[in-house]
């Protein structure tokens, strides 16, 4: 069992144990063009996916597909989005450890939260990829609490810079094209932390959870994800606080309509020269610009 601290957001930074095995493993492959009489043996790196079991206080709370990386970062981002802490100071620490099957990830919260939350706990075994499967009642749904920070404002040239940096900081899926990606942008658009996994609700869990061991502030930058913009991931952006998510694939009608009601900037279909804002279009400005000398 590995015992973990909190760690810096920055993926470059000294951090302590936050992975529990590979993140890619080489297969054997047979290459066939269509038009080829032949093909030819070669091999190609595949994503690791790997049941992660959620315990809190010796009590289960869900299995979830994962990437086995930054797995301390996706218990803390897990825990705040799922509305089991409100900060991170009310996780004492969290704990990998191997069990048949897959990972169990032990997280330590403080002796007044475990309370609440073996008190609130539903009865459900895990969750799979679309986050809500589980629940029994409309009302379930997941809702975020307070509404986006004000007074961000952020440059679509920052934007398409945080866009440009983002394909080469996604060092594994560059490896095996098969997983997404949650990214951190600063208000000029520098990246400061990028988190991968097999599911897209995991890389934005993971890299919230970097964000709030690191004491990140969530009006100091913007959210940059890789996959489709569900409703989830919106309540995910709006449980962290932050005031601007921008997506590269579209969102949903849902999407859209939790982004309006939090006060949250969506901006989704991002691509190198355009970008489509649903809502909160007064956050994204255009830089002023320089006045004339003359």
């Amino acid at each position: 069992m590995r015992k973990t601290s909190p760690s810096p957001a920055s993926r470059n930074s000294s951090m302590p144990p936050n992975e529990a095995g590979a993140t890619a493993i080489r297969v054997p492959t047979r290459v066939v063009a269509w038009e080829a009489a032949e093909g030819r043996d070669d091999s190609r790196p595949l994503a690791v996916e790997t049941p992660v079991n959620l315990i809190y206080g010796s009590v289960p709370y869900a299995v979830m597909m994962t990437t086995p990386a930054d797995l301390v970062d996706f218990a803390y981002g897990f825990s705040l989005t799922e509305g089991i802490v409100q900060a991170a100071d009310e996780i004492r620490g969290a704990a990998i450890e191997e069990g048949e099957g897959g990972l169990r990830l032990l997280v330590d919260l403080a002796p007044g939260r475990l309370r609440e939350h073996l008190a609130r706990k539903r009865a459900m075994s895990g969750r799979t990829g679309c986050g809500v499967c589980g629940i029994d009642d409309l009302a379930d749904l997941p809702l975020a609490q307070g509404r986006a920070a004000d007074g961000v404002r952020v440059s679509f040239a920052a934007v398409e810079r945080a866009l440009a940096a983002l394909g080469d900081a996604q060092s594994l899926n560059r490896e095996t094209r098969a997983v997404h990606a949650a990214a951190w942008a600063g208000l000029d658009g520098a990246l400061a932390a990028v988190r991968e996994d097999v599911g897209r609700h995991n890389a934005l869990d993971k890299l919230i959870g970097a964000l709030i061991r690191a004491g990140t502030r969530p009006q100091d930058g913007f959210l940059v994800i890789t996959s489709r913009c569900s409703f989830e991931m919106v309540e995910k952006a709006a449980s962290f606080g932050a005031a601007i998510l921008v997506a590269i694939s579209a969102p949903t009608s849902l999407a859209v309509a939790r982004a309006r009601l939090h006060g949250l900037t969506l901006a989704a279909i991002a691509r190198h020269d355009t970008v489509t804002v649903f809502e909160g279009g007064d956050r994204l400005v255009h830089a002023p610009t320089a006045p004339d000398p003359s």
